[in-house]
């Protein structure tokens, strides 16, 4: 659609055309009857350019679906995780098993799935957090989680370690 349609009372586009084409020229002087249309129209480019800017077309869209997963990944992640792995650290085993991506890397647990099946199963001294877990020495005592919940930890996990494990400020559930 075009935005001089959107403009009432103006049918015919060549007048505005001629008129963007007289500001940008800077011919003077522009005729007392236009000045007000040369002024709409300056302030209506100056609008939409503000608009496409600020668009979700001209940036990375996050949903809120997104939002409430790290919202969730980040309560999850206080409840079950942080008395283990505050801030992505390890304080059981510090120096290889940390939560940042080179020791991820190096333990081969670098990726969503990996990171699902170590939190879900556990692995050495981390127990597993899964419904299924076996055997029962490998896993928690405490609560078990869902699965939806332990996708949504390693999500959380792997974005974090991603970037560095920054610090998250989000509302309490």
């Amino acid at each position: 659609m075009k935005i001089a349609s959107l403009i009432s009372g103006c049918n015919d586009y060549t007048h505005l055309l001629s008129i963007k084409e007289h500001v940008m020229r800077e011919e003077k002087p522009i005729p007392t009857t236009r000045k007000s249309e040369v002024k709409f129209l300056k302030s209506l480019t100056r609008l939409v350019a503000a608009f496409l800017v600020l668009s979700p077309i001209c940036s990375i869209p996050v949903s809120s679906a997104q939002t409430v997963d790290i919202q969730r990944g980040t309560t999850l992640f206080r409840q079950a995780c942080i008395g283990c792995h505050d801030a992505g650290g390890n304080i059981i085993q510090p120096v290889r098993a940390t939560l940042f991506t080179k020791d991820l890397q190096r333990n081969e647990v670098d990726t969503e799935e990996a990171i699902y099946r170590v939190t879900y199963y556990g692995k050495a001294r981390m127990p597993g957090f899964g419904k299924e877990c076996m055997p029962r020495g490998q896993c928690t005592f405490g609560a078990r989680l869902e699965d939806e919940d332990i996708k949504t930890l390693a999500e959380f996990v792997k974005l974090q370690a991603d970037q560095g494990w920054p610090s998250i400020e989000t509302k309490e559930e």
